[in-house]
Parts: C-alpha cells; sequence; structure tokens
C-alpha cells in the first residue's frame, strides 16, 4: 500500500447508479487511482472513502478511531436508469416527537458510537448470547419458523409472493423476538414501531413495557439476561434494548431479498445449490460478499495522525469504509463482480469488522442459510417476476445503505 498516495481531485459525493448486486463503477474507478478517495460529509467535513480491502480493515480494527462525530457522507444527485430521481440519502425511518429525559440519558449506551472500555463493557454484557454455540441452540427453532412461513406464502392463491415483506421481514422479525425476549403478545406492536415509523418516544415506552414484562416473568433472552446484571444501570438496559431491537432485523431480510433475487438472475448457481444443498451455509459468506448492504459503514474519525504502510490519514479526518467495494476488491477476490456460490469468501467484511463488527452475524447467518435453502428447495419452478432493486434506488438510511425494495416471485 506504500506505493498509493491521497488521490488528487477534490471530494466526491456518493454515486447513486449503483444496486446491490451491481454497484456503481465509480467504486472500481477510484479504488483503481488510490486506496481512499476524498468524501464529502453533509456538514461540510471532506473526509475519505476507502474502497480498499486491506485498509478497509485496517481502518476498522484500529483503535485510533473513533465513532464520534457522526457525520453522513453526502449523497447522490442524479437520476436513475429508470428516470427515478436519486435523493441524498434517505432520513431514518423515526418520527418526530417529545423525548424525556430518561431516554435522552439512554441514548449513552448507544454501542454504535461508543468507543474504548466504555463500548467494551456494555458489548461483553450481551456477547454470550450471540457467540456460535449460542446461536445454534436456536437453529432448530428457527428452521421449524421459517417451515411455518414458507408453508403460508405458499398457501397464496397467485402462487406469487413478495418476498422482502411477506417472507423476508417476518422471518427476520420473529427470529429478532425470540432472541431478545419480545413475547408473542408484543410481536405486532414491536413490528409496528420498529419495522415502520415511529417516535423515539414510542420506542422507549415499549423498551419500558418489555422490561417490566421480563421482570416478572424472566427467560432465556437478552433483556432477562441484562437485567440480571449487577454491573449494569436501568438507563443502559434501556439504551441497549433500543439498539438491539432496531438493529440487524432489515440487514437479515435484505439479505434474504438479494440473495434470492441473485440467485433468480443467476440460474447456474441456483441449480448448484439445488444439487447440493448442503452448501447452502457456506455460500451464506458469498451471499454475504456479494449483496452487501452498506455502501458506506458508519464513518470512524482518527484521533491522531495514522499510518498505515505509508498511507497517512490525518487526525481529524472521517473515513467512510465501503464494505461493497471492498467486498469486491480483486486483489482479495478473484473476479469479484461474479456470483459464485461455491467460492471461498471468508474474509469478507459485509458485516464489518473489528469492535464493531455486526454482534449478531453469527445468527444472521443461520437465518438466512434457512430461509434460502429451504425456499429454493420447496419450490423447484421458483422465477423471479420482477425487482425494484435492479435499478437503482434512493439508500434507505443516511449512512448510504442500499434498500431491498419489493422483489415478487412466482411458483406457478
Amino acid at each position: 500500500m506504500s506505493d498509493k498516495a491521497v488521490c488528487p481531485f477534490s471530494g466526491v459525493t456518493l454515486p447513486g447508479d449503483g444496486t446491490p448486486t451491481r454497484p456503481s463503477p465509480d467504486l472500481a474507478t477510484w479504488r483503481d487511482q488510490s486506496p481512499a478517495t476524498p468524501l464529502k460529509y453533509q456538514d461540510g467535513h471532506e473526509g475519505l472513502i476507502v474502497t480498499d480491502y486491506e485498509l478497509a480493515r485496517n481502518v476498522l480494527s484500529d483503535p485510533r478511531f473513533s465513532m464520534r462525530p457522526e457525520r453522513m457522507p453526502e449523497g447522490p444527485e442524479t437520476k436513475s436508469s429508470s428516470g427515478k430521481e436519486i435523493t441524498n440519502a434517505a432520513l431514518p425511518a423515526e418520527l418526530p416527537g417529545p423525548l424525556d429525559d430518561d431516554a435522552q440519558i439512554s441514548e449513552q449506551s448507544n454501542l454504535l458510537i461508543l468507543d474504548g472500555d466504555q463500548h467494551l463493557r456494555l458489548r461483553r454484557l450481551i456477547t454470550p448470547h450471540f457467540t456460535l454455540k449460542q446461536v445454534r441452540s436456536h437453529h432448530s427453532w428457527i428452521s421449524d419458523m421459517v417451515s411455518s412461513e414458507l408453508q403460508r406464502i405458499s398457501s397464496f392463491e397467485s402462487k406469487s409472493s413478495e418476498i422482502w415483506n411477506d417472507y423476508a421481514k417476518p422471518i427476520a422479525a420473529k427470529t429478532h423476538c425470540k432472541v431478545l425476549g419480545v413475547p408473542d403478545t408484543m410481536y405486532e406492536e414491536f413490528v409496528r414501531l420498529f419495522a415502520g415509523p415511529s417516535t423515539a418516544q414510542e420506542k422507549y415506552d415499549f423498551i419500558r413495557s418489555l422490561i417490566s414484562f421480563r421482570e416478572s416473568q424472566p427467560g432465556e433472552d437478552v433483556v432477562s439476561s441484562l437485567l440480571a446484571e449487577s454491573d449494569i444501570s436501568r438507563h443502559e438496559v434501556e439504551g441497549i434494548m433500543r439498539l438491539l431491537l432496531g438493529a440487524g432485523r432489515d440487514s437479515v431480510a435484505y439479505l434474504i431479498t438479494t440473495t434470492l433475487v441473485a440467485l433468480l438472475t443467476n440460474p447456474d448457481q441456483l441449480e448448484i445449490l439445488r444439487s447440493k444443498p448442503e452448501l447452502v451455509p457456506a455460500a451464506t459468506e458469498e451471499f454475504m460478499r456479494y449483496g452487501a448492504m452498506f455502501l458506506t459503514l458508519f464513518p470512524r474519525t482518527a484521533l491522531e495522525d495514522v499510518d498505515f504502510d505509508g498511507y497517512m490519514i490525518s487526525k481529524g479526518t472521517s473515513v467512510s469504509v465501503s464494505s461493497v467495494a471492498a467486498n469486491r476488491d480483486p486483489k482479495r477476490f478473484k473476479e469479484p463482480g461474479v456470483f459464485l456460490v461455491e467460492r471461498d469468501s471468508f474474509g469478507h467484511i459485509g458485516f464489518s469488522h473489528g469492535i464493531h463488527g455486526c454482534i449478531g452475524q453469527q445468527l444472521a447467518r443461520i437465518e438466512i442459510a434457512e430461509a434460502i435453502g429451504q425456499l429454493i428447495t420447496a419450490m423447484p419452478s421458483l422465477r423471479l417476476v420482477e425487482a425494484e432493486q435492479l435499478t437503482p434506488m434512493p439508500f434507505a438510511h443516511p449512512v448510504a445503505v442500499y434498500e431491498a425494495g419489493e422483489a415478487i416471485i412466482s411458483w406457478s
């Protein structure tokens, strides 16, 4: 990397001409010129977007970078190939509303923005629920639940389904509730508040109701475990649950949807998995590499001058790592733009990397593998009718996240 220098031109904005399976060619162009490119942020800051795999992993694992300040990159101002306006990054699905002092204090427990010992202390409290051994204990339940969801959509008279809303989102939401401790009686309210627009106050009211329920009826779940801890405050429990209830669910549903679209538009790869279903769990790594959701991850800011083998990032510079670009770096993955279910894709950063890597990624692997494996096995005549994500769409979040969009399948 030492022969690379910061590219000479002024800051770029994020490209809007890409899709989940066909990212913008700008990312590859930037990577060919430099491992990082000057990037404009919405607050006027000029930082960097990292497109090189090696530099991406180095930044994500280096403690000399902080999650603060919370900056968002400047998005595209262009039109998609379908003529739709691609606006700057979409707003999060949280409506304005009053937020009491307790809820404001709870925000101090947001693992997404904490650094160092404070982050590690809180993360260690929930890590035991997301180890490979622990999530495997949920495998049978997840398999049965996916089977029930598959039977439900199979009964549709139309012999067709919009897979994002009918199949992917329920699987992700029900697994979320099972692991975190949301009882069946609160499931619909959870979906309404955390999968749709609602105020922060409404979310915290739900969290407090959930905590009260688990105080009287503890179970083998995350919230019950947190309540049993002596080294955590009530505010911290609320803050952690605010993050966990809202994070990860859409990422799983996105990957289920995007993977199905990728398979149905690459029938040779679909047939490989149908003929060798035992490959599905390992192929999940390729699903996550090829269909990565985050065009850019939440930015990190250098706390001091950082030298990566001759590539210098100055103190105060915010850096947005592109998992999409890094996962398609030809120096790490041969023919990265080709979808190959038998590829060894371990090492991708589809779920980030380092101390802020997705804590639920082992659980997500099981959900995705079960959802895809059961669906393609049960429906041999499956075909793709249409998918919004095949043409550029506005980002799903200000940090620059691809939208899954509606994807209609048919099995008639």
